[in-house]
């Protein structure tokens, strides 16, 4: 079921504040407490909601460097085999299979440019990657960000 602008509002109060409770909710949405427990429980169940964990920032806790690297596979190794190993590389924060020229995309992180270093080549000795293609980002330009894309899902 897609998301009307109620259920807007109650993404954006959250996002922006996600400790304020359902009963504070409520009242600054100018909506009945049940109404909005009820859309966050069909908003989580539908898959809308993912999480409600703290959004975490790498530099904060010691890894300012972020890359992006695009990785060639095997035919015949399997996506899933090879994200599955990625995923057991903690500075791996992020795997999607693409179309295009290389198979798998991959958002790493680091404490510098040599442990970026280490990272790839933990990257490129999971089995199954032929090869890595990695750019390093200088500046985050535009956040990680949905919130917009839910807004604009309302008017349509």
């Amino acid at each position: 079921m897609p998301v009307d602008a109620l259920d807007a509002r109650i993404l954006r109060l959250f996002a922006a504040e996600p400790r304020v409770g359902v009963l504070e909710a409520s009242r600054r949405l100018g909506v009945a407490r049940g109404t909005v427990q009820a859309r966050l429980d069909r908003l989580q169940r539908d898959g809308v909601v993912r999480g409600w964990g703290p959004d975490i920032d790498t530099t904060a806790i010691g890894y300012p460097v972020t890359a992006f690297a695009t990785l060639q596979i095997e035919q015949g190794s399997g996506h899933t085999t090879v994200a599955e190993a990625l995923a057991r590389i903690p500075e791996v924060l992020e795997v999607h299979t693409i179309t295009g020229a290389e198979d798998l995309w991959c958002r790493i992180v680091a404490r510098s440019n040599a442990d970026l270093q280490r990272v790839i080549d933990q990257v490129v000795t999971v089995q199954g990657i032929q090869r890595a293609s990695t750019v390093i980002a200088l500046a985050e330009q535009i956040p990680h960000r949905v919130l917009p894309l839910v807004e604009a899902a309302t008017k349509n």
